[in-house]
Order: structure tokens, then C-alpha cells, then sequence
């Protein structure tokens, strides 16, 4: 990977210090902090500017993939496509419980 991109926000246990590893290992970090919250349109396109720009393999994750996949998910939609292709893009990146509230997101988006 050239470089990781940590969806965790402060407050979630890490085990170690992922941006140390990844350097040492001569790799970029970024932390973009995703709350529960943060899962928005407006994110979404942040993310998908960050993985735009880069160059190479990206390690992109959260603590269990669902914020990755809600995300991704809004991300699809963002480019044109329908509700059920995202919430399916999304659900194959790790979507899970937050499909819910991605699949509220995208109904008042498209109301």
C-alpha cells in the first residue's frame, strides 16, 4: 500500500500508532475522522477527492468497514448512481448496520 487512509475518530482504540507504522513502513497517513455524524454527502466527496489524488494501493478502513462501505456507498451516488447500485456498492465494502441511515440519505437526496 502507498498509503492508509484511518476513518477511526480520536476517541477509538488503535492498539498502536498506526501513523508511526505506516511511515516507518514508508507510507502515507491520513486521518479523516468519521463519527456516526459525519456520515454525509459532503464526506463522502472529501474522501473521494483524498482517494482521487493518490498514487498507488490505499488501505482504507474504520473500525469494522461500515463507516468505509456508508462512505463508498455515498460516494457511488455522488457519481450517478441509482440507490440500490450504491446501498450494493456499499454493502460489498462493508456496509452493515449504518445501511439504514445511508439508505435515508440517499431517499432525501433523490426526494
Amino acid at each position: 500500500y502507498s498509503t492508509v487512509i484511518d476513518l477511526r475518530t480520536k476517541s477509538e482504540d488503535r492498539g498502536m500508532d498506526e501513523e508511526a507504522i505506516a511511515v516507518e513502513l514508508g507510507m502515507e497517513y491520513i486521518a479523516l475522522p468519521i463519527g456516526r455524524n459525519d456520515i454525509t454527502f459532503e464526506n463522502a466527496k472529501t474522501l473521494g477527492e483524498i482517494i482521487e489524488v493518490i498514487d498507488g494501493p490505499i488501505l482504507l478502513h474504520c473500525g469494522s468497514s461500515n463507516r468505509v462501505g456508508a462512505l463508498l456507498a455515498l460516494g457511488k451516488s455522488l457519481a450517478g448512481a441509482d440507490n440500490d447500485t450504491a446501498l450494493q456498492y456499499g454493502q460489498e465494502n462493508g456496509l452493515t448496520s449504518l445501511e439504514g441511515l445511508v439508505r435515508k440519505i440517499l431517499d432525501a437526496e433523490n426526494d
